[in-house]
Formats: C-alpha cells, sequence, structure tokens
C-alpha cells in the first residue's frame, strides 16, 4: 500500500534529506585536495531515488552540474539496473553527453543500500583542476580535451579497480591532487550512504519510493503555480555571442511557448556546432534554461525532478547547444551561462518584475594558470573571479557576484598560497556597472605579477582564460544600459580571450572583469542613491551627469537639485523623441 505523509512530517522528512546532503558537502570541504572545490565550490552532491530521479541536493550547488545529472543519471540506471548492484560498488565517468558538458567534470555515483536492496543514489560532481588535454577553446574534438571516462565501475564491490586510478595518474599534469579529490567524491557519497540509512532506521521507513514521489509531486505542483504567472503566449528573443579572435558572433534563438502551467523553449535557428571547444550538449543547455526559470518563478522551493517537469527545452542537434560527439565542449561555459538572460529578455515585456538584465558575471570567467616552481614542481591553479550581476526590477545588480553559475569568488590569498604568483591589486571598477534605474553590479579589476624570486632560467607561466564580454558587453533592460566590458591585459598590451598565453618572471597581468546591465530609465534613479554611488566611489561624478543627469558637486558629494532637474527634463524629452 502506498504510505502518504502529512504535512509537517513530509516538511521534516524532506529538510533531514537535505542537511544530509549538505553533511557530505561540507566533507567535500573538509578532504578536497584544489582549491577550486575547497574554496571556489565547484562541486555539487546529489541524492536520487531508485529511479534516478533527483531527489535532494546539497544547498549550494552550481546548476551546471546539478541540470546535467538530472538528465544523466537516469541514463545510468537505465546502464546499471538496481538489481545489477552490490554493496560497496561506486561508478564514475566524465561522458560530457551523459552528464554536465565537459571533460573535467567527473562524476561519482554510488548504490545506497538498506536491508540488503538499493533504496537510493548518492552523486558527486567535482570540477576537477586538470583532466590533461590541451588547454583553452582552441580544440576541434573532445579527444584533445583530455581523458574521457567511460562509465566504468571504480569499486566493484569493496575491491577497487587501481587500473582506473592509474590510467588518470599517467594522464593528468598534478596526478596527487585529482586522485585525492576523487577519493573526497567517495568519501562523500559514502557520508551520505550512511546518513540516509541512519534516517531510515530511524523513521521506520523501507524505502525513499514514497516519501520521493510525495516530494517531486509537490514541486511540480509549485513549479507549475509559478510558470502559471506567465501570461500564455510566445515570446522570442534572438541574442549573439561572441567568440574570441574576431571570429563571427553566434546567434542564439529562443522562442518561449507558454501553455497554461506548461513552458516549451525551442532554439531552433539557433547557430549550428563550432570547430572550437564552447558548444553545449543538450544537458548543459537544459540545466541553464531551467535555472532561468526555476530562479524566476519558484525560487522558494528546494530543487529536485519535479520542479523539471512542466520544462521542455528543444534545440537542434548539431547546433552550439546540442553538439553531437566527438566536438570539442571544455569552454561550454562561453555560451552555457548566457542562455538565462537569453530567456529573461523573451520574456522582459510579459513580467518585466520577475527578471534580470544580463550581467557581468556570465559567462564565468575561469583562468588556468600552470608552470613550474623554481624547485622544478610543477602548478596548476584553475581561479574563479565574477564580474557584476544585472539589475533587476527592485535592486542594484550584485558586484562581484557570480550569477548564474554560483561558484564563490576565490580568495587571493588562496592563490598567493597556490601558485608562486603575487597579487597586485585587486578591486571594485567605478562605472563599469550600467547605468539604469537600478544600476549594474560593478565588476572587478585583479593585478598579479609573476615575481622573479620565484624562478630560474624555467619555462614561462601558461594562463588560459575562458570567459566572455570582450566584445559584447552586458545588455540593460527596459530602459537601462549596457555595462562595461572585459579586458586581459599581459604588459600593456591587451589579449582576448580561449587561447593560451605566455608570461615570464617579471610580467604583469591585469584582468578587468564585465559590470551587469542597468534596469530601467536611468533619469529615474533616485537622486540620493546616484549621490551616494559617488560618495562610495561606484560612479563618477562625470558618469552621474552623463547617465543619470544629476549634477553633484565634487566636493560635497551633493546634487545641484536646480541643476539637475533641468538636465533631467532635458533627458527625458530627449528619449520621448526616439
Amino acid at each position: 500500500m502506498k504510505r502518504t505523509f502529512d504535512p509537517i512530517t513530509l516538511e521534516i522528512y524532506w529538510r533531514r534529506l537535505i542537511s544530509i546532503v549538505d553533511e557530505a558537502d561540507a566533507a567535500v570541504a573538509r578532504t578536497a585536495f584544489s582549491s577550486l572545490i575547497r574554496d571556489a565550490h565547484d562541486y555539487s552532491c546529489c541524492l536520487f531515488d531508485v529511479q534516478g530521479r533527483e531527489l535532494a541536493q546539497a544547498s549550494m550547488t552550481t546548476p551546471g552540474q546539478l541540470g546535467g545529472m538530472t538528465q544523466g543519471v537516469k541514463k545510468i540506471c537505465r546502464t546499471f539496473p538496481r538489481d545489477s548492484h552490490k554493496p560497496g560498488d561506486v561508478l564514475i565517468t566524465n561522458d560530457p553527453w551523459l552528464l554536465a558538458g565537459h571533460l573535467p567534470d567527473i562524476i561519482v555515483v554510488t548504490p545506497v543500500f538498506h536491508k540488503a536492496r538499493v533504496v537510493a543514489f548518492a552523486a558527486c560532481v567535482f570540477h576537477h583542476r586538470d583532466i590533461g588535454g590541451r588547454l583553452g577553446i582552441e580544440n576541434r574534438e573532445v579527444y584533445e580535451e583530455g581523458l574521457f571516462i567511460p562509465l566504468l565501475k571504480l569499486y566493484d564491490g569493496p575491491n577497487l579497480n587501481n587500473g582506473i586510478l592509474e590510467m588518470i595518474r599517467a594522464n593528468v599534469r598534478l596526478p596527487e591532487n585529482t586522485i585525492g579529490d576523487i577519493r573526497s567524491q567517495v568519501a562523500a557519497n559514502h557520508v551520505l550512504s550512511v546518513k540516509l540509512v541512519e534516517m531510515l532506521e530511524e523513521t521506520g521507513l523501507d524505502s525513499l519510493d514514497d516519501l520521493s514521489d510525495e516530494i517531486i509531486g509537490v514541486s511540480e505542483r509549485t513549479m507549475r503555480e509559478g510558470i502559471q504567472e506567465i501570461p500564455d503566449g510566445t515570446y522570442s528573443h534572438e541574442s549573439f555571442i561572441e567568440q574570441p579572435g574576431g571570429l563571427k558572433p553566434l546567434k542564439v534563438k529562443v522562442k518561449v511557448k507558454v501553455t497554461g502551467s506548461n513552458i516549451v523553449l525551442d532554439f531552433d535557428g539557433t547557430a549550428p556546432q563550432v570547430d572550437r571547444g564552447i558548444n553545449c550538449v543538450l544537458n548543459f543547455t537544459y540545466a541553464y534554461v531551467f535555472f532561468a526559470i526555476k530562479s524566476a518563478f519558484a525560487p522558494e522551493i528546494p530543487n529536485n525532478d519535479g520542479c523539471t517537469v512542466p520544462v521542455e527545452v528543444k534545440a537542434p542537434e548539431g547546433s552550439i547547444l546540442n553538439c553531437r560527439f566527438p566536438v570539442a565542449v571544455t569552454g561550454r561555459t562561453s555560451i552555457g551561462h548566457l542562455l538565462t538572460e537569453v530567456i529573461y529578455q523573451a520574456l522582459a515585456k510579459a513580467v518585466p518584475q520577475k527578471i534580470l538584465a544580463e550581467g557581468g558575471s556570465s559567462p564565468a570567467w575561469w583562468k588556468v594558470i600552470s608552470g613550474r616552481r623554481k624547485d622544478g614542481k610543477k602548478f596548476s591553479e584553475t581561479l574563479l573571479i565574477s564580474g557584476g550581476m544585472g539589475a533587476s526590477a527592485r535592486y542594484d545588480g550584485r558586484s562581484c557576484a557570480p550569477f548564474p553559475q554560483n561558484c564563490s569568488n576565490e580568495p587571493v590569498e588562496i592563490l598567493e598560497s597556490e601558485a608562486p604568483l603575487l597579487v597586485r591589486k585587486k578591486e571594485l571598477v567605478p562605472d563599469s556597472g550600467g547605468p539604469g534605474k537600478f544600476r549594474g553590479g560593478l565588476g572587478q579589476e585583479l593585478i598579479f605579477e609573476i615575481p622573479k624570486a620565484e624562478y630560474g632560467p624555467l619555462p614561462p607561466v601558461a594562463t588560459t582564460l575562458i570567459g566572455g564580454r570582450f566584445h559584447l558587453p552586458a545588455q540593460g533592460i527596459l530602459g537601462g544600459k549596457s555595462g562595461e566590458k572585459g579586458l586581459f591585459i599581459l604588459n600593456n598590451k591587451p589579449q582576448d580571450w580561449g587561447g593560451q598565453v605566455y608570461s615570464n618572471p617579471g610580467d604583469m597581468m591585469r584582468f578587468r572583469h564585465p559590470g551587469g546591465g542597468g534596469y530601467g530609465n536611468p533619469l529615474r534613479r533616485p537622486i540620493e542613491l546616484v549621490e551616494e554611488d559617488a560618495r562610495n566611489g561606484y560612479i563618477s561624478v562625470e558618469a552621474a551627469k552623463k547617465h543619470y543627469g544629476v549634477v553633484i558637486d565634487k566636493r560635497t558629494y551633493k546634487a545641484n537639485l536646480s541643476a539637475t532637474e533641468k538636465l533631467r527634463k532635458m533627458g527625458n524629452a530627449k528619449r520621448k523623441k526616439r
């Protein structure tokens, strides 16, 4: 007989499942080797039911990894049916088309046993600092991007398959870190499994089947209620995403069809896949499309499989959003992270209060910096630092905040401890946030030096920046203006993104992260907020006058009200003529 749960019991059990996954997440922070995992939190822990449906995830997770897992774990369950497992089994893969979209994301899946049968699956995915291969996006095929691990058993019962670890060890630059991080993933799954069995024993549940149905059902209903806030109709938008090296921007075209509580997002007309590593597999595309809808219309409900049911995503096979094997995919964030704002632009007039302007923190800028120390030891550091978020209908965009990905900004002290680099500057960039009634978040500037004292006659340091917004800035919305573009400068010489740049002891690297777009007419921003921004150094006095129509005294940072009223009246008259 199917068991039902009263609302209080359901909430208690549901929250306990989330706390169990959070405990596994905390185990990662204590055991991981890489700063990309420990400090940037570029990993995700999750619990799935026996059908491969996502049931609970850690409170801080990256949408791309979890969105990919919601699609991929179902396929894993079909490949390895629940009855084929035995206690101790652990699966491993980094197949981009199966899961999170590129080779650095390795997933470890552990079947959870209770009373001699599988009752759930624990899963943990890490963005590993190195998976071998050639860094950058200039590869044409996935074979060039590193080690491809098919779906295998890392543990067959209690027996570790050392051959898999040796294969990985032989193909990566920092084998101890990579192997250590994989062991951290296995440990996290073990913590989740033990705590879940404890819960089942304490509650008297023999399985999670009925509880899973309840949680997923409630979540689906809540998601549908949120989608119903969008007026029925079809909403379209066409955007362009930059490529480095002066190549033609790539078109992304979306048609959002809303019918009651169902939403279909169709990317027909989007550019075909390209011969460089920025293509997205469909799982990754789904992840950030789903995230856009979920975060705007049902942010309060915990993520699980039920939230995905009303959201259908279509993308032409062979396009940059549904690429075919074996095309290169390592920098898929340079396209995938922008899908959230493409959808928000499409929905801007339908639900303006629910969406954000484009952000300078998307796509994420991740920098891979590698070389040798003076003692000959290798180092390789992946650094995540964010630009400014786009503004919303109620708030200024957050400065230096990641969105739609939610990895943390890595402290520069960690960078200096992990790699022989000296940080000379890290600060906000004035005037980088797009003007608007609500201002876009500010970008930040990071300058670091390769100190001469750390090096003898060794090879240069290789730096790869994968990102965007160098040529096409984050656009404002509903009258807001764009944020500032990004810059990468080596010794006063501008660089593009995507390829490897080589530098030597004494060289200086400067990264200026983009600002977010503004929301609404800048001439409607309250004068006191413009004064405060100028006083805090977020905007210059010149920008206050040019964009906001506010004349500010440079000594007192107070507005000349009569001059401001006159200037704003003239500015609004010009806008009406346009």
